[in-house]
């Protein structure tokens, strides 16, 4: 995800305690993702920023609309999105070191680029599979794949029955 310069916090100039920031994403926003499943959106991100003289604790929420194609029909698909995520920037850290919410900063920086944690936050909050509603996908796709579907009863592997005679030989005396 490439940064984006609106998504850029200057914490230099901020006074320790709680700050609130809102960004809204559009499809700027999803082509700099540079991912074929974000085809736009509409999203409103609120962060709120703790800013403490060694660290910077941010909690992003995000909640909106995303458009992307349904794992079913491959049709476009408007999937309502709402997630949120913790993200911790430790200030002056000698110790260069990154791991899931701890991130440590240069001592000569004096902003903070969320794009990619705005990011990672909306990806996070995206259901593994997304199909429309019952009945919603394309008819067309559907009668395809209705024709194509097979449904039988699964047959059995014989080793299990194997197994279930030894057993029961043993049991008896």
């Amino acid at each position: 995800m490439e940064a984006l310069k609106e998504h850029t916090i200057p914490f230099t100039g901020l006074k320790d305690g709680q700050h609130q920031f809102q960004f809204e994403l559009g499809q700027a926003f999803f082509d700099a993702t540079g991912e074929e499943d974000f085809n736009g959106g509409d999203m409103h991100v609120d962060v709120t920023l703790d800013k403490t003289p060694t660290m910077l604790v941010t909690h992003i929420q995000v909640d909106g609309t995303v458009t992307t194609t349904c794992d079913h029909c491959n049709a476009a698909l408007d999937l309502r999105v709402k997630g949120e995520q913790r993200q911790i920037f430790q200030l002056h850290g000698e110790d260069q070191f990154d791991d899931d919410e701890l991130v440590a900063l240069d001592a000569k920086a004096h902003s903070i680029n969320l794009s990619h944690y705005i990011y990672e936050c909306l990806r996070l909050a995206l259901p593994a599979r997304r199909v429309h509603d019952p009945g919603e996908c394309d008819p067309e796709v559907d009668a395809v794949l209705g024709k194509l579907s097979v449904e039988h009863e699964p047959v059995p592997d014989p080793r299990w029955d194997a197994l279930k005679q030894l057993k029961t030989k043993g049991a008896k005396p």
